[in-house]
């Protein structure tokens, strides 16, 4: 495998999260001025890679200001995404226009990372009906991309297909976390093994879940700090991924100078995890699962005869997340878009769902829950 990433951290500075004024909403102004003390502190660490994309709400225009307008441009690695998705773009030619918007935003004269982003089963056939493959890689021969590649959300013999389509491929963004390396839904380990065997090298994103990792249960945070008093659950989660031997970077979504500095504290000499740390790790998931949660095996023999065809097993793993890690808000927000399909409320009770169900669950029961716990306020 040729690296990609050839200086600078193991860490990467996401974009995605990044601090705002006012009540800190995603609509509120993006606080560029303790952007640049955090992209000082990266880059003083020796940090290089930036990550941002197209639809990242101020983010393109907030790192000019905070990176591209205060340093050489040969001194960091920026990537930025193009989303060819119906929310993105309603056309090839909106598509296309993403990457004349970004360097406009940015000021980056030329991306060293372009992606196109979030591919999946919904937005992988626009990509090629766009004709986005080739055109990323016509910006490449012209300068404007160094490398280009995709981030991706789904499972690994879509991703398969996709490489094996595209061998051109130089890179993919993966979400790898501990929790989700043997998820059924996530696919985080198989999806890494394809790779490996299409030898692409891997950037990792959501190495903290969307700070779940860093935010746990007491059982699981007590495991951790029995095991380093001076570590944070975070830097577990950050340390995992960044230990597998075909990634290049792992991206942090930092949102402040604190986290900021906590992750430069032990990725700045990075040292992979070692197996007496790995089953710390695994005690960690041994506590979790431990937690009261909705025992489904994301079977779907349930979703075929549903006659409102509502995705029972993703709404219990929306769910499930809530027992796990008590972020409520985090999980109605969660239930508002990652399901799809009708909510818990439109079940009809015809029982259908109890009588396929193999583990026997109160199906209904169960949705009856999560019309109480997230749907109601």
């Amino acid at each position: 495998m040729e690296n990609i990433v050839t200086d600078g951290l193991k860490l990467g500075f996401g974009l995605m999260r990044l601090p705002r004024l006012g009540e800190g909403k995603s609509r509120d102004p993006i606080d560029v001025e303790q952007v640049k003390v955090m992209v000082d502190k990266f880059i003083a660490a020796g940090g290089k890679y930036f990550d941002t994309a197209f639809i990242y709400r101020g983010s393109e225009a907030a790192i000019k200001e905070a990176l591209c307008d205060r340093y050489p441009r040969d001194s960091y690695y920026l990537a930025t995404k193009l989303n060819a998705a119906d929310f993105a773009a309603k056309s090839r030619e909106e598509a296309e226009a993403q990457l004349k918007t970004s360097l406009e935003r940015t000021g980056a004269q030329y991306f060293d990372f372009y992606l196109l982003h979030s591919i999946d089963h919904e937005s992988v056939d626009k990509y090629e009906e766009y004709g986005i493959w080739d055109y990323v890689w016509d910006a490449k021969a012209k300068g404007l991309v160094k490398h280009a590649g995709f981030s991706f959300h789904a499972d690994a013999e879509l991703l398969d297909q996709v490489l094996t389509r595209h061998p051109e491929t130089e890179f993919v963004q993966l979400q790898i976390n501990y929790l989700d390396w043997e998820d059924p839904e996530i696919q985080a380990r198989a999806c890494y093994e394809v790779c490996v065997r299409h030898d692409k090298p891997v950037i990792v994103m959501e190495p903290v879940k969307g700070g779940l990792l860093a935010n746990m249960p007491e059982a699981a945070t007590d495991i951790f700090y029995r095991a380093d008093a001076n570590a944070s659950p975070a830097s577990w989660a950050v340390r995992y991924a960044a230990s597998l031997p075909n990634v290049e970077v792992v991206l942090s979504g930092m949102s402040n100078i604190a986290q900021m500095d906590d992750n430069l504290s032990y990725m700045k000499d990075f040292k992979p995890l070692t197996d007496q740390e790995q089953n710390v790790i695994a005690d960690v998931l041994k506590a979790l699962q431990e937690v009261d949660r909705i025992p489904c095996t994301n079977c779907h023999y349930c979703t075929p005869g549903c006659p409102m065809e509502i995705h029972i097993p993703e709404i219990f793993n929306v769910m499930n997340v809530y027992k796990v890690y008590g972020d409520l808000a985090r999980a109605r927000d969660d239930y508002t878009w990652r399901p799809g399909g009708p909510k818990a409320s439109e079940c009809i009770k015809c029982g259908q769902c109890e009588e396929a169900c193999p583990q026997h669950l109160p199906v209904m029961d169960l949705l009856d829950e999560i019309v109480e716990t997230l749907e109601k306020k």
